[in-house]
């Protein structure tokens, strides 16, 4: 009965996560890690030292399904209690001492850090096995001991044994490897403390290249070395972004470097790990590519979270938006800096289409709700800093970021703590600004409009309004006007283009492209000029919409566009391929290869972008072979969510037609 009773008593004070951190204050934590690749095994040593602010018998270590191997106080076994979830330590604890803790452990981990391609073919061009992390909310505890609760911070040091053929990148500075006869150890330490869900790491192929800041931040940009070409286009405008946000926040970078490094099938576009970006290989791009969907905004994003998160965290998920309202605001003036006004105007206006649109679906929610969506933790955070910079007036509101993040810097803060440095440095009260954007679910639409009609930018594209074809509309489209208000006209009004509007910039012919379905044949030789286009969605659409319009042509168009592979997702190959096996009398002898080529592209060792999109062509052909179907029952195991999460719908329709 005391045994139960003390697990109940732990497990009551386990929960209380925020209750700890007002108890003992983890100070340093120092892991030993090594892989076992054949069994995505973790094995690992962990030697953390804390301190007791309050009185207690027992404090808590999370560590999630692991294997604890054993737990000791320097050189002395400790009597611990291990749930499942956490390592619960008693002892005589007095106010003031620091203690040490050791933990041995091995664990395959459920989440969190993942091991990829490690069982396909080493033959296969595209193997390229590696290991990554996603801690972000509570997660790096799946596979190192660690403290769950963003509220305590830590300094992390990290040493990693591996392969000497393969790279491994954590946070922090590289201090030293120790290169051995096949493995090698690295040894990465941060210098200041952070949240553990921002602790990362990535082992795999990779080669960098290294700019510096303006203020002498070292800049790592991580690649696959195959993709040597396309390292200038990926991270275009990395450095002037960075130099630019150290300016406009006006407080320095506060970490030691700055590393970017992709990875394959990431869950998200980007996390912004301290020190140490980890970004999905989906962004890695030619310059065609650049144009069809880039880094920059991923990039300005994760950068701004370096402050905005990591410098300063969040208390709780109430106040999320002072997380990523604000890095979705920096990262826009960023992009500001590179693309100029009429493109920050051109984003606030589609997040506030973003936002009107959940708002009439009856899903707004409020900016402090903990549970609201990422539209309005993301767009409507963003909104939210730049009306409340419109009402304090720039100086006041760049005066007062600078104080609230030199204030609580290494620190968590709540919604509270910003709006009084705003206040303090307007001299404004913000009560009832509070009330309307932060604490109120209404969208003021209104409002936002009136912020918008401040730019041409908007007053442009309220002018072009086309819905019901009047006479100005060719006269508009003739008019210097921006490329948003031509693409405008043309989706409203796609009779209106003509052979002039070809000679375009590239997003108004990308509107072409999209909005045409049925091609005049006068029109029909500058369409085709689509198909050399330095945007590969262009092309895909101009190739599908010529060779439905001009069956003749059929063959024409294959053969101009039969070496084109198109962005990472390879679109315009599988469109192709899909063309070519729907083409009479088109290499009927080689039908087979085209269609075995399609089902290669659904195999695991490729990216599941590449595995998706070759699905969904299978789909449409209603042509799944045997090992297509067995390739796609795997995708339901995938641990991205969105992927399996289709597989699983699309496996049960093939089940059903078969």
């Amino acid at each position: 009965m005391k045994y139960i009773l003390f697990l109940l008593l732990s497990f009551i004070s386990v929960v209380g996560f925020s209750q700890q951190a007002d108890i003992v204050d983890f100070k340093d934590l120092h892991a030993e890690i090594s892989f076992n690749t054949e069994t995505s095994t973790v094995i690992g040593k962990v030697h953390v030292d804390f301190t007791i602010l309050k009185p207690t018998d027992s404090i808590y270590i999370d560590a999630k399904h692991m294997e604890i191997l054993g737990v000791s106080n320097r050189d002395s076994v400790v009597d611990y209690q291990y749930n499942g979830k956490q390592i619960i330590y008693k002892s005589n604890f007095k106010i003031g001492e620091t203690y040490v803790l050791n933990i041995s452990y091995k664990t395959k981990p459920k989440k969190a850090l993942y091991f990829v391609n490690w069982n396909e073919p080493r033959n296969h061009p595209e193997y390229n096995p590696q290991i990554w992390t996603q801690g972000q909310g509570k997660y790096t505890s799946n596979w190192l001991p660690s403290i769950d609760d963003m509220n305590d911070k830590i300094t992390f040091f990290l040493s990693i044994d591996f392969d000497n053929n393969f790279e491994v990148i954590a946070n922090g500075n590289l201090d030293k490897k120790i290169i051995g006869e096949t493995k090698t150890i690295w040894h990465y330490a941060m210098e200041k403390p952070m949240s553990s869900y921002l602790v990362a790491l990535s082992v795999g192929k990779y080669t960098k290249t290294k700019e510096y800041s303006k203020s002498g931040i070292p800049l790592e940009f991580y690649y696959y070395p195959k993709d040597s070409l396309k390292v200038e286009s990926t991270y275009k405008y990395s450095k002037q972004m960075f130099d630019f946000l150290e300016t406009e926040i006006g407080v320095a970078y506060p970490w030691q470097n700055y590393k970017q490094v992709p990875v394959k099938d990431f869950l998200y576009s980007g996390m912004e790990n301290t020190s140490c970006t980890i970004f999905s290989d989906a962004f890695m791009v030619d310059n065609i590519a650049f144009n069809d969907n880039n880094y920059v905004n991923v990039n300005a994003h994760e950068l701004a979270h370096q402050w905005f998160g990591d410098l300063v965290t969040e208390t709780s998920g109430t106040h999320h938006w002072l997380q990523e309202g604000f890095a979705t605001y920096y990262a826009l003036l960023a992009e500001k800096e590179v693309f100029g006004e009429d493109y920050y105007y051109e984003q606030l206006y589609n997040y506030a289409q973003e936002l009107l649109n959940q708002d009439k679906q009856g899903n707004s929610t409020a900016l402090l709700n903990p549970k609201s969506s990422s539209v309005t933790f993301y767009k409507k955070g963003a909104w939210v800093l730049h009306l409340l910079r419109e009402k304090t007036g720039n100086k006041a509101f760049k005066k007062s970021v600078k104080r609230y993040l030199n204030l609580y810097k290494y620190k968590n803060v709540a919604t509270k703590n910003f709006i009084d440095e705003v206040e303090k440095a307007s001299g404004q009260d913000l009560s009832k600004f509070v009330k309307k954007w932060l604490e109120d679910k209404t969208l003021h639409f209104n409002l936002i409009e009136t912020s918008l009609e401040k730019s041409s930018f908007y007053q442009e594209l309220q002018m072009v309004d086309c819905e019901v074809k009047n006479s100005k509309c060719k006269d508009w489209l003739k008019a210097p006007i921006s490329n948003a208000a031509k693409t405008k006209i043309i989706n409203q009004q796609p009779g209106l283009i003509s052979s002039k509007l070809f000679k375009s910039p590239l997003k108004v012919r990308q509107a072409i492209a999209f909005s045409l379905q049925t091609i005049p044949l006068n029109l029909k030789t500058e369409f085709e000029t689509l198909l050399e286009d330095s945007s590969y969605l262009t092309i895909e659409a101009a190739l599908y919409k010529l060779w439905v319009n001009f069956p003749e042509d059929k063959a024409r168009y294959l053969n101009k566009t039969k070496l084109l592979y198109g962005n990472n997702n390879k679109n315009i190959r599988m469109l192709w391929l899909a063309l070519a096996l729907n083409t009479d009398n088109y290499f009927d002898s080689t039908k087979e290869l085209f269609f075995n080529e399609l089902v290669e592209y659904t195999k695991p060792v490729y990216s599941f972008n590449v595995r998706q999109t070759a699905f969904n062509y299978l789909k449409e052909l209603n042509v799944f072979n045997t090992l297509a179907i067995q390739n796609l029952k795997q995708a339901t195991t995938h641990y991205n969510w969105r992927f399996s999460s289709f597989a699983k719908t699309l496996f049960k329709q093939v089940k059903r037609n078969k």
